[in-house]
């Protein structure tokens, strides 16, 4: 007799398996400005944060794409709470991968974003 597996929500997201996050992808996903931004945020707040906090200069629904690229490249991960969709970095993943890569890559963020005035 097999255990009932409990039906997928609509709601579920579906999101890469620790064993399933390749560099090409995190490198991909953070190459765009917007998604690194979203990163760098997810990154310094250090919580869950809601799609909703992100003040990003494009529309709805390349604001929605962005999300997208980062939760299935497994930079991310996302799931609802309530109405919100809730984004938290998956840095524990990706330090266990690859081991220094975030927080160069935040380090370089950081030092581009200085040196061209951007804060």
């Amino acid at each position: 007799m097999t255990a009932a597996v409990p039906a997928a929500s609509s709601r579920d997201l579906p999101h890469p398996a620790h064993e399933e996050i390749r560099l090409e992808g995190v490198l991909h996903a953070l190459a765009d400005p917007m998604r690194l931004r979203i990163v760098r945020e997810l990154a310094a707040d250090g919580e869950e944060l809601s799609c909703s906090h992100f003040d990003l200069p494009v529309t709805k629904s390349t604001t929605t794409h962005h999300f997208r690229v980062l939760r299935e490249s497994g930079v991310i991960r996302q799931a609802y709470r309530g109405t919100a969709k809730m984004n938290a970095l998956r840095r524990d993943d990706l330090d266990d991968l690859f081991p220094g890569l975030l927080d160069a890559l935040l380090a370089a963020a950081a030092r581009q974003s200085a040196r061209l005035g951007g804060g």
